[in-house]
This record gives structure tokens, sequence and C-alpha cells, in this order.
């Protein structure tokens, strides 16, 4: 017994190409930032990395809001960032490249802000997990605002893997800096919104049964313009072309009695 294949046709050559292209192109930006961050950390040997940290609620803490995120305070604390922002900003940025773009500035903003208003005074906040948390909250906004096949994919492989930073943006491990966290999901929140529109949407793969339904209903709509056009009116419809003329001596409903049968 064979059955037919309802395979949909492969992408076209052009639209594989663009597809690997902006793959490239985040995973190449991640890399370089994943570097960068490695470099500032090899650097901090030199400096006191607190004097560019976030200091909540000091003026001065203020500069950490701008540098704090490419500082580390320690080898496993740059290594796990190093592999979030390497996973999550070639995520974000292949699904929707221009919303990660332009919605960067107020995940890193927002991670400092958090920080330094939440914070716990004399205290020091630094290191990139809350850039990781915004392009992660990034992914699932926009799977709700588009509500498309690529951003709802891309939130289930980002959930896979971070799914835990819904719960981090809380008060739960001590050391854990959760103000930035929440500062840089509240960013990615509002990065979706802001720029929902900006990434035009992928073309979206149609099934046999798809087509199969359209084709149908386009069917059943032809044959019931068809039995419109053929089908004669309803009776309330008809025009009366001749009515009885009304007289005073109108007899209509009367009964007629037949004269009775002989039956001799």
């Amino acid at each position: 017994m064979h059955l037919p294949s309802h395979d949909h046709p492969p992408d076209s050559a052009a639209q594989r190409a663009a597809d690997w292209r902006r793959f490239r192109l985040a995973a190449g930006a991640s890399a370089i930032f994943v570097a960068l961050l490695a470099v500032v950390y090899i650097a901090q040997a030199g400096f006191d990395a607190r004097l560019f940290s976030v200091a909540p609620g000091s003026i001065a803490g203020l500069f950490g809001i701008l540098s704090a995120p490419l500082l580390h305070g320690s080898l496993e604390h740059v290594v796990a960032n190093g592999v979030a922002v390497l996973f999550l900003g070639t995520l974000a940025g292949w699904v929707y490249p221009r919303a990660t773009l332009r919605g960067l500035p107020l995940m890193w903003l927002g991670s400092g802000l958090g920080a330094w208003l939440l914070g716990a005074p004399g205290s020091w906040h630094l290191g990139a997990s809350g850039v990781t948390h915004g392009l992660m909250f990034l992914v699932m906004a926009l799977a709700v605002l588009r509500r498309d096949r690529a951003a709802i994919a891309a939130t289930m492989i980002g959930f896979m893997f971070y799914g835990g930073m819904l719960l981090t943006v809380l008060p739960r491990e001590p050391g854990v800096s959760w103000q930035s966290h929440l500062g840089g999901a509240i960013g990615g929140i509002v990065a979706a919104w802001l720029f929902r529109r900006f990434d035009p949407a992928a073309p979206r793969k149609r099934y046999s049964w798809e087509l199969e339904e359209e084709q149908a209903a386009a069917d059943a709509a032809r044959a019931e313009a068809e039995r419109d056009q053929f089908e004669s009116q309803l009776p309330d419809d008809v025009p009366v072309l001749w009515t009885r003329p009304e007289s005073d001596g109108d007899e209509r409903g009367k009964v007629l009695e037949f004269p009775p049968r002989d039956r001799r």
C-alpha cells in the first residue's frame, strides 16, 4: 500500500542563504562580546572592579550602569555568563536581529538601573547576567506579542536550557543580584513591545491539510453561489401580478349545498 507524501518543499536557496547569514552574524557578534568579557576579566587583575560596579543609591555608583555588565567576580561567573550570552544572543539575534540590536541598550541600562534602585546600600553589583535575562525575556515576550512560529520555537529552545531565569528575577540565593536580573528582564519586555514589528515575519510554510481546507471552503462558497443563482425565489418575494377585485357581493368562503340525491 502506497500513501501519498505531504512533505512541504524545502526553502528556496535565497531563503536558506539569508537564514544562514543571520545565524553567522548573530553567532559572530555574540562570540565577540564573550571575547570582550574574557579580556576585561583578565584586565581586572590590574584595578579594583568595585570602582566600575553599580553601587546602589550612590551618585558615584551610577557610572557602573555602563561598565558593570563587562565585569565579573570570578572565573565561574564569567564562564556561566559567557555561555548564556553566546547561546541566547545567537538565538535572539538569529530570529529577530533588528529587535535584538535595538533592544540591547534597554536591557543593558535596565540591568544597571534595577541594581541601583533595588540593591541594598553598601553592596556592589557586576556581571552580564542582567543582559542575558533581558535576551531571554525579549524572546519570550516576542512569542506572546507576535505569536509566530519562529518566536514560539525560539522560546521553547531557550526555555529548555534557561527556563530557570523565570525564577532568578526574584530573591532566592544570597550573593546573586536578582535586582539586575529583574531590571534586565523588564528591559527585554519593553524592547519586545517597542520593536515587535521591526523584523518582518518569515514566510510561513503551508501544509497539505491547510491547502485542502482552503480548497474545500472555496468549493463550498462556489456551490452556494451557484445554488443562489439558479434557485427560485422564496414565495414571499414573488410579486403578486393579479388580485381579485373586491365587491359588495363577494361570497368567498360561502358553503354551497348540493341538492339531495333522489334515492328512489
